[in-house]
């Protein structure tokens, strides 16, 4: 039985303007600031096969976007996503081939790489449920912001299946520490708000009515930033988990060293020495 599992990115070989208008989400873009929201509110915003290959298509094309310098993520009527649709992934997931399972973890994983991978920084703004999937998109985004209501959960184990998913066992650790995320993956319990923060997985709460907004706000003044140096700050956070303290060091001064040769560089000084507070435009 096949099953459509896209695979193509119509926005690749384009440069400059945001990546299309998506089918599958909400998106609005104002003074640099991309809002997507998953937005399939009455079912708690779970994903489909086509959603997820458009999510993984969308942010591929976010480094060759100028108009986008930062992303906020979010979920719309109060969640922020269930996860893999029930009966639209998980149903049919059952009764795929070998190779069309591979070709589906495979697509799944994409989509983390690349959040990972695009230089714009993304904030998560995550109210209600955060599940499975979503809880992927959520840790493979640079900063979250939760609610006293969010509930987090990698629930691959309560459906048979193991807490290494899309990255998981890699990035969770990272983020909380080997125990925690041991403890989280294998029993798939909800991590609640109040343990997501002290375990640094949020990086702040706000209340529900005021969550989004302070994800636009945080984002607005990433997008003010030098947005080159910001996209270095994300790589070099991203590749030096492989690298030792020497490597790191040696690559630090070679990137710091390339952003030293941009624009946003030079101005900056000149603003601060003409006591201004510098206009950076990420070249």
């Amino acid at each position: 039985m096949k099953h459509p599992i896209p695979d193509h990115n119509p926005m690749r070989g384009q440069y400059g303007p945001a990546p299309a208008r998506p089918q599958h989400f909400a998106l609005s873009l104002q003074d640099g600031v991309a809002t997507l929201s998953l937005n399939r509110p009455e079912r708690k915003n779970p994903l489909t096969f086509d959603s997820y290959a458009e999510l993984r298509d969308w942010f591929l094309a976010l480094p060759k976007s100028t108009d986008v310098r930062a992303v906020v993520l979010t979920g719309a009527g109060g969640n922020f996503c269930s996860g893999g649709d029930v009966h639209e992934i998980i149903g049919p997931l059952t009764r795929m081939t070998m190779p069309e399972l591979l070709a589906f973890t495979r697509m799944t994983g994409a989509l983390v790489a690349a959040m990972r991978a695009c230089p714009q920084p993304i904030v998560a703004a995550i109210d209600g449920v955060c599940a499975g999937a979503g809880a992927m998109m959520a840790l493979a985004s640079d900063l979250r912001l939760g609610t006293p209501a969010t509930s987090t959960a990698f629930l691959f184990t309560r459906v048979g299946l193991a807490g290494a998913d899309m990255g998981a066992c890699a990035l969770l650790p990272r983020m909380i520490g080997q125990g925690r995320a041991s403890e989280l993956l294998l029993t798939g319990r909800s991590m609640t708000a109040q343990e997501g923060h002290a375990w640094g997985f949020f990086n702040a709460l706000h209340e529900s009515a005021e969550l989004l907004a302070a994800a636009q706000k945080l984002a607005a003044s990433l997008a003010q930033g030098p947005t080159f140096a910001h996209g270095m700050t994300k790589t070099m956070l991203h590749q030096e988990w492989a690298m030792t303290l020497d490597q790191a060091i040696e690559a630090e001064a070679q990137a710091q060293a390339i952003c030293m040769q941009t624009q946003d560089f030079r101005r900056a000084y000149e603003a601060f020495a003409a006591k201004q507070r510098p206009v950076f435009e990420g070249d």
